[in-house]
């Protein structure tokens, strides 16, 4: 088998099999030779003779379940529920995984779907196909919440609230300034409004010193309203390093750093207004959690590069030049790529308003 000569190993299993007809391991590759040359048919039968010696096979198990799925049977489901958690082999688990979503999915059943393919993310963070699946799942499952907010409430002040987010995404932060003001005028008090203005508009004109007060008032309110936060305090930074205030900066984001140790923009807070004060030593600290944080964060990665550079660390600041030359490229290709998908959404939108009734 390690030689890949299937079919001289086949013949042997079953001379195995001739002398010892209750070999469980014998039944078992020879499954697995019938699975990998697609022969579904006679590798479940081999396979449950597998299991019928042995039931404690969890491999067999699972190959099993993937045949039985091939062959249409109904009995594939509960194979592959009872194999999936308990395999160690990370390739198969992802298979059996992959399935197991596919049936769910198949069944309508979209939150089982999600939480198999929340398990293979884990598993595997970086496959592509898994990652494909599990967008293309999380999208639907939100497009069927926001469609049942829509007919139970649709002007209500959440769905102001749904509005300004997809604006923002969109993109479009004036459209969404004036959304997320109608969702405060239907309820003054609706959790996490006045911060996400506060974001929008402060965002909308990051320099305007009038956009930047309106946007310190709606954080202040989100304090009283909500509680203090770490994103509220970065903020807060963010607006007084703007002012060049570096002393309140580095209170707000020290707040936010007490607050939340583990906020990438309070790490990277703390790392700017050290290095803005004549401090690159103690700045590396705090830049290094930044980056470990959050590793495609491009700010964290230049700024932790000039601070090596400072200190006469010339590998080390080249090497983070290079990761921030390497992330910015990858996130341009991938605005190219949203652009050309919200592009085509409104080209759709707009296909669909032409033929309206």
């Amino acid at each position: 088998m390690k030689a890949n000569a299937s079919e001289t190993a086949a013949q042997e299993f079953r001379e195995v099999l001739a002398l010892d007809p209750k070999n469980a391991e014998a039944y078992a590759n020879l499954g697995v030779i019938a699975f990998f040359q697609r022969d579904y048919q006679n590798a479940s039968q081999y396979l449950r003779n597998a299991l019928a010696i042995d039931p404690s096979l969890m491999k067999t198990q699972a190959l099993l379940g993937i045949c039985e799925r091939r062959l249409g049977k109904g009995t594939a489901q509960a194979l592959l529920e009872k194999s999936f958690p308990l395999l160690k082999d990370k390739k198969l688990q992802l298979q059996v995984g992959m399935e197991l979503a596919g049936i769910y999915e198949q069944q309508g059943d979209l939150e089982r779907t999600a939480s198999v393919l929340r398990s293979l993310v884990n598993l595997d963070p970086d496959n592509v196909e898994v990652l494909y699946r599990a967008q293309r799942v999380y999208s639907a499952l939100a497009d069927d919440t926001l469609n049942k907010l829509a007919i139970l409430a649709p002007g209500s002040a959440r769905m102001q609230l749904v509005i300004a987010e997809r604006l923002v995404n969109g993109g479009d932060l004036k459209g969404a300034i004036e959304h997320y003001r109608k969702a405060l005028e239907i309820d003054p008090h609706l959790p996490g409004v006045h911060f996400e203005l506060g974001e929008a508009l402060w965002q909308l004109s990051p320099k305007d010193a009038g956009a930047q007060a309106e946007a310190e008032k709606e954080f202040a309110t989100a304090i009283m309203t909500d509680g203090d936060s770490a994103g509220v305090e970065c903020e807060l930074g963010g607006i007084a390093f703007l002012r060049s205030d570096l002393e309140s900066a580095y209170a707000h984001y020290e707040r936010a750093y007490e607050l939340n140790h583990g906020d990438a923009e309070a790490q990277l807070g703390l790392g700017k207004v050290l290095m803005s004060t004549g401090k690159p030593q103690e700045a590396i600290k705090y830049l290094r959690m930044a980056v470990q944080t959050d590793p495609l964060n491009t700010e964290a990665h230049y700024r932790l590069a000039m601070a090596y550079k400072e200190l006469k660390m010339a590998e080390e600041s080249r090497h983070e030049l290079q990761l921030f030359q390497e992330i910015r490229d990858a996130k341009g290709r991938v605005r190219q790529l949203y652009r050309q998908m919200n592009k085509q959404s409104r080209a759709l939108d707009e296909q669909l308003a032409g033929i309206e009734p």
